[in-house]
């Protein structure tokens, strides 16, 4: 029962959490001086077609409407007008899929998906966008927090078993470097070295996409997600290994493994078996709260390799002014990251059920 109401709770902050996001964001998008329907039509556009533009955006509307009607796009329990097909509030049933439940003259209540709009400059509906691009994106995210999970956790148990050694001098060395490096500099560096100057040795591309169309369709090129994997997992990998090396210390000196040792166990058994494994639980949160945090730095190691995922798209479009693209990239992005705490929060209580008591 505890643990239940601890992640409804949890459920519950998550939802006024992304409340906020959607008004900060909205309003951070709706304050710019910029006309986004000239913008959309260029700057020699006619008086008319400006109009016609802001009214298919609902951009001739004061702000306060706008973001009430944005509210109920994204909500999967909306408002329809469906008797006029003029009104702000009408769904187009041939961009929105909904599902009436109630209606009440000309306002029906209606189940659909959220509806992040359509973009400025090609019309298309910025879910499906977002859709086609994730793919490459989450295969950067994944690959580079496994690679960093893996790398991390061995160099953080080694260093803590050679603790005031010149390895682990070293291996703190090489995570304080990776720490102070931005993710998109390492990224040029590594691009340089191991995709020109030594790209007859390693056979990568210093750019190139994760997928790649062919006389046979769409072709996944994984060499192309070495690099950019290991750019991104640089500062995860000099996270972990701290963290790591700190909690194997804390654990190599509690008493059950004073009395593992006593007890003749081998040296492997005491570290892995009983130090690592009481010593995994804030590596494990850890890890698991590092991953939306590596997907919003992926961003920048998209552009420096030329890979072609969500990072690269809303880049371009916060160039060409496209807003409803941009935001529907960040409130994305900003749900990874509430459902990657909450699953934080429930991993974390059933490792140590002290916090369900206290949360």
């Amino acid at each position: 029962m505890e643990l239940i109401k601890f992640i409804a709770k949890r459920f519950v902050n998550g939802i006024f959490v992304m409340f906020g996001v959607v008004i900060v964001i909205f309003v951070l998008f709706n304050i710019l001086p910029v006309n986004s329907a000239r913008m959309t039509l260029g700057q020699r556009a006619d008086t008319a077609s400006v109009k016609a533009i802001e009214k298919e955006f609902r951009l001739n509307l004061p702000w306060y409407s706008r973001m009430a009607l944005y509210f109920n796009d994204l909500s999967p329990i909306s408002f329809n007008n469906q008797q006029n097909d003029d009104a702000p509030s009408h769904l187009n049933p041939d961009e929105i899929k909904f599902i009436s439940v109630v209606t009440i003259g000309e306002i029906s209540v209606v189940l659909k998906a959220p509806y992040l709009g359509k973009s400025f400059q090609n019309r298309n509906k910025v879910s499906t966008m977002i859709g086609e691009k994730i793919f490459p994106t989450f295969m950067l995210a994944i690959t580079a927090m496994v690679f960093a999970s893996i790398i991390g956790i061995i160099l953080g148990v080694f260093a803590a078993i050679k603790q005031y050694t010149v390895w682990d001098n070293a291996i703190l060395v090489f995570s304080t470097l990776g720490i102070s490096q931005p993710a998109h500099f390492a990224g040029i560096i590594i691009a340089i070295i191991f995709g020109n100057y030594l790209s007859a040795y390693t056979g990568l591309n210093a750019s190139g996409n994760l997928v790649t169309l062919d006389i046979d369709g769409e072709v996944i090129v994984w060499k192309n997600l070495i690099l950019p994997a290991f750019a991104l997992g640089i500062r995860p990998i000099a996270i972990i290994t701290q963290l790591t090396r700190s909690a194997m210390l804390d654990a190599l000196h509690q008493d059950y493994v004073r009395t593992a040792r006593a007890k003749g166990l081998t040296r492997f058994k005491v570290v892995f078996k009983h130090a690592l494994r009481n010593a995994m639980n804030p590596v494990v949160t850890s890890i698991s709260s590092w991953l939306a945090s590596v997907l919003t730095g992926a961003y920048l190691i998209e552009m420096v390799f030329a890979y072609n995922g969500l990072g690269m798209l809303t880049v371009n479009s916060l160039l060409l002014f496209d807003f409803p693209v941009v935001m529907g990239s960040v409130l994305f992005v900003a749900f990874i990251f509430v459902v990657m705490n909450i699953f934080t929060d429930i991993l974390y209580s059933l490792l140590d059920p002290r916090v369900t008591v206290k949360g």
